[in-house]
């Protein structure tokens, strides 16, 4: 319904020019379009028309008689359509030329419709931009893509992580920064084989001459713990050279 000072003037020029467009109401006499004329009629004292809708799909004819007459954005006037393609079951294409209306815009609004019908509402009411609706929309995907994301990676390196969560014992974020931990975990200890590995010449020497002077000053360098651990590595590389020497 139109604001106060609206519908006074609307009421103003039809009692100086007439009721220019007839009221629409349907065969049964159910009013369709035309409310505010109706009520303006009635305020300057005019006697309204009447026309009769005769065609098949009134909800169609109620919105778009809304989209011609109202002052809304391009962005509403999309939304609108949208709505009314998902009411009538005509192709997008088709709608489209119908009704003159940007297949690019309308496609984006049949989207944000399709997704976030709350979102529509707003963009219909003019409470939001078509836009602003459509970015939103698009934010929400991708969290939903990086959510499924970050639990597929979950699954496929920690599936016990993956079904706790699954239970409910564990929320996703969580779940994650264990995981985190776990691969942190395994790099560190790769890196630090990794220098033993890259250093085994070294050991494989000593092995080669274990009782020698050069060994005993190499293993007095260290402490007592490391010592033992060093020439239980000597000796088992030892073991190892005289089994492949034996073979």
């Amino acid at each position: 319904m139109l604001a106060e000072d609206e519908l006074h003037d609307l009421a103003e020029d039809i009692k100086a020019h007439g009721l220019l467009e007839p009221i629409v109401r349907d065969p049964d006499g159910v009013l369709l379009d035309g409310r505010n004329r109706l009520a303006a009629c009635e305020r300057a004292s005019v006697e309204p028309r009447f026309t009769t809708y005769e065609g098949t799909d009134q909800t169609a004819y109620i919105w778009l008689s809304n989209v011609r007459r109202r002052h809304i954005s391009a962005g509403q006037r999309a939304m609108v359509q949208a709505m009314v393609l998902s009411l009538s079951g005509h192709s997008l294409r088709t709608h489209a030329k119908l009704h003159d209306v940007s297949r690019s815009r309308l496609s984006l609004a049949n989207t944000v419709l399709r997704e976030a019908p709350e979102l529509a509402e707003r963009v219909r009411d003019g409470k939001l931009s078509l836009d602003a609706a459509a970015g939103i929309v698009r934010e929400r995907k991708a969290e939903a893509a990086a959510v499924q994301a970050a639990f597929d990676n979950l699954r496929a390196h920690a599936p016990d992580l993956a079904s706790r969560v699954t239970e409910g014992e564990l929320t996703l974020d969580a779940a994650t920064k264990e995981l985190g931990q776990r691969q942190a975990a395994v790099r560190r200890d790769q890196q630090r084989l990794t220098a033993i590995v890259e250093r085994w010449d070294v050991l494989q020497e000593l092995a080669h001459e274990p009782d020698s002077l050069h060994t005993f000053q190499v293993l007095d360098g260290f402490a007592t713990d490391h010592r033992a651990l060093v020439t239980r590595l000597i000796a088992g590389e030892a073991e190892f050279r005289a089994a492949e020497q034996a073979a």
